[in-house]
């Protein structure tokens, strides 16, 4: 028996975590630790030591850890992480479902006034 889909096997094999998930572990180093203790330090490059949280990434050394974090796809992945992701309502609105709630004139006037 081989493996019929070679395509869904690769694609599988590539895959990292979400970005949803990357940015739990920012926020929280509980959730983190709770991600770098489900794999044994035997199994991963370089026994667990050089990790990159943003692009969840293990290295076999510092020295390609540090070039990893000068490269494009770190920095695509930076990037995508400080984009806020749109809530449901925002989704909702842009198809014409529901609407926004926008400030009322009066609170924007007065946040114009506080930074001047």
């Amino acid at each position: 028996m081989g493996i019929r889909n070679k395509k869904t096997l690769t694609k599988t094999r590539r895959h990292t975590r979400d970005i949803d998930q990357i940015k739990a572990d920012l926020l929280s180093p509980k959730h983190l630790a709770q991600h770098k203790n489900s794999h044994a330090a035997e199994d991963l490059p370089g026994l667990g030591k050089h990790y990159c949280v943003e692009c969840a990434k293990w290295f076999d050394a510092e020295v390609n850890l540090i070039g990893h974090r000068k490269g494009k796809p770190h920095r695509r992945r930076v990037k995508a992480l400080s984009v806020e992701a749109y809530s449901q309502k925002e989704a909702e609105a842009a198809r014409g479902i529901g609407s926004l709630e926008t400030t009322p004139a009066s609170q924007q006037t007065k946040e114009v006034e506080m930074s001047s």
